[in-house]
């Protein structure tokens, strides 16, 4: 099995810190990854560097067999390196279904003579995928209204929804679940193993230790910047030194979560299948 990204010694550095410290990592085609650690430990900035909105100091990033060092962060978006972000960065003054037709249709230089021509481009692949964009977040209601008439919880779902419309080869989602309320939560958490079946493969970095270690097949476990640990969820719910350096005290809470999560999951998709 290939690598969809792979990354050896990557290092950012901010003003003599290493926010990111030799982060050696590994997301296989196919696959769901996460990563875990405490606040400030370095996630998001991991993020921001494989993306391009932060330079690194160090180390190298490949992504589907290229290089991607030197490419912009509009650049790697275009090779199918797509992100969610924490704040939220939807264009306001567009519908949710525009926001995801933005996404969905890339631009290209030629992109303004069509316009000017009025000559609409329509793809029906494009197509299907943002209408299982929407189905799949549960905003198939919401499609034709604005942003800020949605609560922050489906905002959110609007932003994953907008990553699924680009077409992604890997989607990194940075703390998808944050602001969402328990229903929510269940739409997004119910269909994540749901992106692996459209050719894709997923990042996740979540607080929602339930949630990850119930979707993932590997997590990475990062503290001060460096992994300190990596597994299976059974191996990373057993593993002493993430007890200790990051779960500490709340390890037995952290796992009865995970256990109802799970649960929750599997009721969720036997339901969609009764469907």
């Amino acid at each position: 099995m290939s690598n969809i990204l792979e990354t050896k010694g990557l290092t950012v550095t901010f003003g003599g810190l290493n926010a990111c410290d030799k982060v050696d990592l590994i997301v296989p085609e196919g696959k769901f990854v996460g990563l875990i650690g405490p606040n400030g430990a370095g996630k998001t900035t991991f993020i921001d560097a494989i993306t391009g909105y932060v330079p690194t100091s160090a180390g190298t990033a490949v992504f589907n067999g290229k290089d991607i060092g030197e490419l912009k962060p509009h650049e790697r978006a275009q090779h199918g390196l797509v992100r969610t972000f924490q704040s939220l960065e939807l264009f306001e003054d567009l519908s949710v279904l525009d926001n995801l037709l933005v996404a969905g249709y890339q631009t290209r230089w030629y992109s303004f003579i069509l316009d000017m021509l009025y000559m609409p481009r329509k793809d029906d692949a494009i197509e299907e995928r943002i209408q299982w964009a929407l189905k799949i977040m549960g905003l198939e209601d919401v499609a034709e209204s604005m942003p800020s008439d949605l609560s922050h919880g489906r905002r959110k779902l609007v932003g994953v929804a907008r990553a699924l419309a680009a077409g992604p080869k890997l989607i990194l989602l940075d703390e998808p679940a944050a602001g969402l309320d328990t229903a929510e939560s269940q739409i997004l958490g119910g269909h994540l193993r749901e992106f692996l079946d459209h050719d894709m493969s997923v990042f996740l970095i979540d607080h929602d230790m339930g949630l990850v270690l119930s979707v993932c097949d590997y997590i990475y476990v990062l503290d001060f910047g460096k992994i300190i640990a990596e597994g299976t969820p059974q191996e990373i719910r057993e593993s002493a030194t993430v007890k200790k350096a990051y779960l500490g005290e709340e390890a037995g809470e952290i796992q009865a979560q995970a256990g109802q999560r799970m649960t929750s999951l599997q009721q969720d998709h036997a339901e969609i299948e009764d469907d």
